[in-house]
């Protein structure tokens, strides 16, 4: 797929997310910590193989072992993945917030304003290193409505993708409800600098850009795009 391909994906998916249920919301996450337990050494694998490849960027000096350290998803005994695990659990318990009124005023007489939380639509995630955010993003993305596009460090390819995999598989494979689908593209990962460099032009689909990093990068995506940052 291009890069407009997975906007426009993306926002085909933003659109039908609003007639997911909470409910709805709640099995699809559920189902991607089934998926995530069952592909526990798949990805485990992946991370290794990333691992590998930036040992050997640390050794020649292109690579900080700071850097490195935060690659690792596993952790000792396993402890890191439990705890990512563990996080999906707790955004399935947050209540959805979509649909909440957190201000209503009376303006005049039959006229009042209300303040209501609503999806903000596509957004696109740009951050460094750690691959569980893959995780963390998906999931609080689904619980708020959003489709989610996301950009790792390229250190964690292997790992990000075998996350978005199995993160796509347990929404493809979450039953309908009330003969409504939750929409396979709600995520998905973009791997190349090219992909992003295209997505921060496509303000028609993309509605919000977040990175999360150095303040080189957030600068450089401020700099080069006209979608809200």
């Amino acid at each position: 797929m291009t890069a407009e391909d997975v906007a426009r994906a993306a926002r085909e998916a933003s659109n039908m997310l609003q007639t997911v249920s909470s409910a709805q919301k709640s099995l699809v996450l559920r189902r991607i910590k089934e998926v995530l337990v069952e592909r526990r050494a798949a990805i485990v694998e992946a991370n290794q193989q990333d691992k590998a490849a930036a040992q050997i960027e640390v050794d020649a000096g292109r690579l900080s072992s700071a850097l490195f350290k935060r690659l690792d998803i596993e952790g000792a005994g396993g402890e890191k993945y439990t705890t990512l695990l563990q996080g999906v659990d707790d955004v399935d318990r947050i209540p959805d917030p979509i649909g909440q009124v957190t201000m209503a005023r009376r303006l005049d007489s039959d006229l009042d304003l209300y303040r209501v939380v609503c999806p903000v639509g596509v957004c696109l995630v740009i951050f460094e290193a750690r691959p569980e955010v893959v995780v963390n993003i998906a999931c609080l993305a689904i619980k708020s409505g959003n489709a989610a596009i996301l950009k790792g460090g390229k250190e964690a390819t292997r790992t990000n993708q075998a996350l978005a995999d199995a993160i796509q598989h347990a929404i493809a494979t979450t039953p309908r409800q009330e003969g409504v689908q939750f929409p396979e593209r709600a995520v998905q990962v973009v791997s190349t600098r090219d992909e992003i460099n295209s997505l921060l032009d496509m303000d028609r689909y993309v509605d919000l850009v977040i990175p999360r990093g150095s303040n080189s990068l957030v600068r450089h995506i401020q700099n080069n795009t006209r979608i809200p940052v």
